[in-house]
């Protein structure tokens, strides 16, 4: 049987690691269809999403990894160094994998990779996820066949490339779209399914901040509104002795209409179709997979994240009728919980909001992604 060589590369966040995995899925499914054995490669650092890439049948091969700052750090210096050893790792390990197209992510380490596979003509396809693009991409975008786009404002930044600019969406797992009805998955979570759930998520690597307002504000939220709760791998367990010391007092009525997690991984289905109002970060992956849901939103955009793309992103969506956009400094329980009352209190407002969400997703990204790549390998 054939082979058909990919390989994926890209930073080692959710955000970038998800999005290569739906893309994985369906050219999976082509090669299979068509006759060929798959044989994926991911080039980089994949951090914790290490066994999410080997079970989805993505071999990894680790290459160092290097941040592109824009600001003065003596870890530029460092960095400068980690590129060119990352660089030539990648040339060694490409000359004896060779693959038929390479697709990137962005982000840390992706570009010393993406280097090595122009040096070999590796025709190389791109995504941007967010509406103010990662330098990787930017830079790498002078070299690629492809650049696929979820936001149609990042084509601006690309007007020196020669590549075919595709404003897709954002490809979303399979199996995050798999769901449930809300009913069932309040149940199944021990909440209520006659009331009100909230889904505060942090990203993939948990938020502090939005840790902290929980936290201050948990029994005037509670008293309201049953919440789910992702804070974090890392943040787990200072949040959960912070927690208990905090709620000792707590009645267990109002305890029971709490439910946190360090992160929603295999929990992630039920979790959105559990949720009323989903609150999140300006990551393009949570907003993308939020509308998928058709759940109204409200985005608190992390404001120290690069170009503030975030926050470009949050008002993007927002634009659509989707969501509310409250920025960090903002961010009072005056505030949240009257907006919050406002979207879960009017049936209206609700149906209107779900509405733009549903027409804002784009399901089909990750066929079109693996489109745009197989079209490489078939020139």
């Amino acid at each position: 049987m054939k082979k058909l060589r990919i390989l994926f590369t890209g930073g080692g966040t959710g955000g970038h690691i998800y999005p290569i995995i739906a893309v994985a899925q369906k050219m999976q499914t082509w090669a299979l269809r068509n006759g060929f054995q798959p044989d994926f490669r991911y080039f980089g650092q994949p951090g914790d999403y290490r066994h999410v890439l080997a079970n989805s049948g993505i071999r990894i091969s680790s290459t160092l990894s290097s941040k592109l700052r824009r600001y003065a750090s003596i870890l530029n210096l460092l960095d400068f160094f980690k590129f060119f050893l990352g660089f030539f790792q990648s040339l060694w390990k490409l000359y004896w994998f060779m693959p038929d197209a390479v697709f990137s992510k962005g982000g840390p380490g992706a570009l010393a990779v993406l280097a090595a596979c122009r040096f070999y003509f590796v025709p190389i396809a791109i995504h941007e996820s967010d509406t103010v693009p990662g330098l990787t991409n930017r830079i790498s975008g002078r070299w690629a066949k492809r650049i696929t786009l979820a936001f149609a404002k990042a084509a601006a930044y690309f007007n020196k490339s020669r590549a075919k600019i595709s404003i897709i969406g954002n490809p979303v797992r399979q199996e995050v779209l798999t769901r449930i009805s809300p009913e069932q998955a309040k149940v199944a979570l021990g909440l209520d399914p006659k009331r009100s759930v909230i889904l505060i998520f942090g990203g993939s690597q948990g938020s502090n901040r939005m840790n902290e307002f929980v936290l201050a504000n948990l029994e005037q939220i509670l008293l309201k509104f049953q919440v789910i709760h992702s804070v974090g791998r890392e943040k787990y367990a200072e949040y959960k002795n912070q927690y208990e010391f905090l709620t000792k007092n707590f009645s267990p009525i109002l305890k029971a209409n709490y439910k946190f997690f360090n992160y929603l991984e295999e929990n992630f289905p039920i979790a959105m179709s559990a949720a009323d109002l989903i609150v999140a970060r300006g990551g393009a992956g949570s907003i993308f997979e939020l509308a998928a849901y058709g759940k109204p939103s409200i985005i608190v955009p992390f404001p120290e994240a690069a170009g503030d793309h975030q926050k470009e992103n949050a008002y993007a969506y927002a634009e659509t009728g989707a969501a509310e956009v409250i920025e960090q400094e903002n961010l009072l329980p005056s505030i949240f919980l009257s907006q919050a009352d406002k979207i879960l209190g009017s049936p209206e407002v609700y149906k209107r909001m779900s509405g733009a969400a549903k027409d804002f997703a784009t399901p089909d990204a990750a066929d079109k992604i693996a489109s745009e790549v197989l079209s490489l390998w078939q020139a």
